[in-house]
C-alpha cells in the first residue's frame, strides 16, 4: 500500500495529519499497538520538522507485510550539521516555533530512537529526506 501526503511549512493547524492518518491505516491493518506508537512518534516529529523548518515537503508511505518505510522530502534550508542536530536539546527552530511548543530539539533523537532503519540526505540551501524503515 501506497500513501501520500503534502506538507506545506508554517501550517501548524495540519501539523500531524498524515500521522494520524497513517495510524488509523495501521490500526485497520491491525498491526500491533507497540509497533503502531513507533511509527506515529517518529513520523510525527519528522511531519513537524517539514511544517517547522521547510517551505515545503511530501510524506511518502509504504506498507507491506514485513514493515513500513517512510520517506519525507522537503524543500527548505537543509541542516547545516546533521551530527549537532542528532543531539537532544539542539535546535535551530524561530523563536515564534518555539512559543508554540515545538522546536525543543528532540524530533530527530526521537526519530532515531524509534525507527529500526534511519537515514538522512541533507543539501544545505535545497532539502532533508528522511528515511525511516520500522519492522512489523
Amino acid at each position: 500500500m501506497h500513501l501520500e501526503y503534502n506538507v506545506e511549512g508554517g501550517d501548524f493547524t495540519r501539523a500531524g495529519y498524515a500521522s494520524s492518518q497513517i495510524k488509523k491505516t495501521l490500526k485497520q491493518l491491525n498491526v500491533d499497538a507497540t509497533v503502531i506508537k513507533r511509527v506515529v512518534v517518529a513520523l510525527y516529529e519528522a511531519e513537524v520538522n517539514i511544517v517547522a523548518h521547510a517551505y515545503r515537503g511530501v510524506i511518502y508511505a509504504d506498507i507491506n507485510g514485513a514493515g513500513i518505510q517512510l520517506r519525507l522530502a522537503d524543500e527548505g534550508p537543509g541542516i547545516a550539521d546533521v551530527d549537532m542536530a542528532m543531539k537532544r536539546g539542539f535546535s535551530t527552530a524561530s523563536r515564534e516555533v518555539r512559543e508554540m511548543g515545538f522546536g525543543a530539539g528532540m524530533g530527530l533523537p526521537n526519530i532515531s530512537e524509534n525507527a529500526d532503519n534511519f537515514s538522512i540526505d541533507t543539501i544545505v540551501g535545497k532539502g532533508t529526506t528522511l528515511n525511516i524503515e520500522i519492522k512489523f
